[in-house]
């Protein structure tokens, strides 16, 4: 293992040497990413410098969403372990997610999509890991996280992570024999386990008084994911050159999508839609449902219906203002259909979530995808750049509370506008992708196997100008500007790329734009040293303490749990409220010594009740008694709010650690404190 690190370690030093001298002219960056990390992400730039992409567009509310996105992100990246992270769906613990992990696999592959453009691997790795290693994937809800997995691999190129997860997709998806008819040759699923509580299915199987549970049928939904993730085992099995095993997948696959198209497509509807497995008074299996969903464009989130009129006419469905598309979203199923918005559930007096019209980013953002993926590849006329951007746009939409106010939550109102799910849990819900949509449609990176990225870009006359930037592929540094008359960024009309900084040429053929990158690059993400104060399940130690707000039911423990962020409106932090004193601390008992040089911690500063403290001091337990620590600097760094603050001091060998804050001005809120 030591030896494949070095040697891609090596491998990587020439192209770190090229893109440093390449360009002796030190040619100005297309845009300052510096600058943009400032304006918005302020004290917490530097992360998003070293991780994600940046992008300038000439839409500025697209632009505004995509910062947004990588920041809520960041705060649904939970540590559980060493070299351990998952991804969120609900930014605080709910009572239906995996304890302790707090995660929910419904929306993974969405995670995934998202997450597969940050360049420390470690956060993919781990939840990937997890996923299919730690019993993440519970199958509690259906899912295509092998075809995700795989997406993550076509953008970082390791092969070798890849086929570790093989044999594992293997099993998961041999698992999903439980839903699966045999007669039909098709897969099935109640609603709610289809993450769509109250779909026609479902309420009609109730005759129309219910609908959470229940209502079993085909749906296009399942039978989609499970046709991607086949085709991702099968894809993966020829990595290592397992021939039988991609045979075999691959034949599994070409049954669903026979029999997606022959037996989930309704002439009467010109659309895929769910054909009830549940026979009772109010259905009859087989029967189709009498009313297109939303769900029946999912298909093309894999690109599995073959290229032809007849499927591609559903497309129209989508674009029509009294069938799927509202004016402030898109429908989960159309008016016409008798419970259209007919509210059975509330939660503590508020309408709870429902998938018979409500707006959902969750499946807006299949949608979408599957619509990059019809323009890119296939020969149609259903949809045009056009119609990619209204519905991109109307998406970024939902995400304003108010003008000043950017917060996804669960679901909207494509008829009304505005939130209907918005509760305390659902603030900065990691439940659906964006950035995705802007990387891979609108600026058109299209990921494969291939040294040569095609480039796409989905924009029409409303788009002047954007310029994606700082983007990791195949171990590039990739950067990709559009320039319609040519004078925002001097470098000429139309498209032009950079490569690890230098201006490469760019071919087009057939209508799209072509770039060599030569060889993938794997670049190693540095593994992760212990942290000895983390911990998720609040048993054993570490064991917090602290001079105020000690009760360990409250918020002790939320300073040590893996999670950070930043938003005053969600809890998750140990604070001083309440304190009417000048200096309070909060300490952590490790159960025995360890060797100690480094804390890191992390402020959340609202300036208003909680703001940055006069000074921050280290103590350490020798055994009988509390001390300062040696400082390995004489001056330290000012404290910062909203982002990492480190204190380096020479090595102890200490039972616990104490971490004592001065505050005259102000109360202290501690979001996370980790110790090295």
């Amino acid at each position: 293992m030591l030896a494949t690190r070095l040697r891609l370690f090596l491998q990587w030093i020439p192209l770190l040497i090229l893109s440093a001298c390449s360009n002796t002219e030190s040619r100005k960056p297309v845009i300052d990413i510096g600058q943009f990390a400032k304006r918005y992400y302020g004290e917490d730039a530097k992360w998003f410098m070293d991780n994600t992409p940046f992008f300038e567009c000439s839409d500025k509310k697209l632009e505004q969403v995509f910062y947004y996105r990588w920041k809520m992100y960041k705060a649904h990246i939970r540590n559980v372990g060493l070299n351990e992270f998952v991804i969120t769906e609900f930014i605080n613990h709910v009572g239906w997610d995996r304890d302790p992990y707090c995660t929910i696999n419904a929306a993974s592959m969405h995670h995934i999509y998202e997450g597969r453009w940050l360049k420390d691997n470690r956060y993919m790795d781990g939840y990937i890991n997890y996923l299919f290693q730690q019993g993440g994937n519970d199958r509690r809800y259906s899912e295509s996280i092998a075809d995700a997995a795989y997406a993550r691999f076509l953008v970082n190129g390791d092969t070798s992570f890849i086929l570790r997860q093989l044999d594992s997709m293997k099993m998961v998806y041999n698992k999903w024999a439980d839903h699966f008819d045999s007669t039909r040759q098709l897969y099935y699923i109640p609603a709610m386990p289809d993450a769509t509580e109250y779909t026609i299915a479902s309420i009609d199987a109730s005759g129309g008084k219910d609908g959470f549970e229940g209502g079993d049928a085909f749906r296009p939904t399942i039978n989609s994911y499970m046709y991607g993730n086949a085709m991702a085992i099968a894809k993966i099995a020829l990595l290592k050159n397992d021939y039988a095993t991609a045979k075999e997948y691959q034949e599994r696959a070409n049954d669903l999508k026979y029999n997606i198209e022959s037996n989930l497509w309704s002439d009467s509807l010109r659309h895929f839609a769910d054909r009830f497995k549940v026979n009772n008074k109010y259905v009859h299996n087989w029967d189709f449902i009498r009313g297109r969903e939303l769900a029946g464009m999912v298909p093309w989130y894999f690109d599995l219906p073959s290229d032809e009129p007849k499927f591609n006419s559903a497309w129209s469905h989508v674009l029509d203002t009294s069938q799927l598309l509202g004016k402030y979203g898109l429908r989960t199923n159309e008016p016409s259909y008798q419970y259209y918005f007919h509210q059975y559930v509330f939660f503590e007096g508020s309408r709870g979530s429902q998938w018979n019209g409500p707006s959902w980013p969750y499946q807006t953002s299949q949608v979408l995808t599957g619509m990059a993926n019809l323009l890119n590849d296939y020969k149609q006329n259903s949809v045009s750049n056009s119609d990619y951007l209204k519905l991109l746009r109307q998406f970024a939409g939902q995400h304003y509370l108010s003008d000043s106010n950017i917060n996804l939550v669960e679901n909207y109102n494509p008829d009304l506008g505005g939130p209907i799910v918005h509760y305390y849990w659902s603030n900065h819900y990691n439940h659906s992708s964006f950035n995705n949509l802007i990387i891979t449609g609108l600026c058109g990176i299209r990921p494969s196997l291939s040294d040569t990225l095609t480039i796409n870009p989905l924009v029409d006359s409303t788009i002047s100008y954007f310029a994606l930037s700082n983007l990791n592929y195949h171990g590039h540094r990739i950067t990709v500007v559009y320039d319609r008359d040519g004078t925002k960024y001097n470098m000429g009309k139309g498209i032009s790329v950079l490569v690890d900084r230098s201006p490469t040429d760019v071919q087009q053929v057939n209508g799209k734009y072509q770039v060599n990158l030569g060889p993938t690059f794997h670049i190693i993400s540095l593994p992760q040293n212990p942290n000895y104060a983390l911990n998720i399940t609040r048993t054993g130690y570490p064991v917090p303490s602290a001079s105020i707000n000690s009760s360990p039911d409250t918020s002790l423990f939320q300073a040590i749990d893996g999670r950070k962020w930043f938003f005053s409106e969600i809890t998750n932090r140990w604070t001083t409220e309440g304190s009417s004193s000048s200096t309070d601390w909060y300490a952590l008992d490790f159960g025995k010594p360890q060797a100690v040089s480094m804390v890191r911690f992390y402020l959340m500063a609202d300036n208003k009740t909680f703001g940055i403290p006069d000074s921050a001091s280290v103590l350490y337990n020798n055994g009988s008694q509390w001390l300062p620590v040696k400082l390995a600097a004489e001056k330290s760094a000012p404290l910062s709010g909203n982002t990492v603050n480190t204190i380096f001091f020479d090595k102890v060998q200490s039972r616990g650690i104490r971490l004592s804050f001065k505050h005259s001005g102000s109360q202290v809120a501690l979001s996370e404190v980790e110790c090295y």
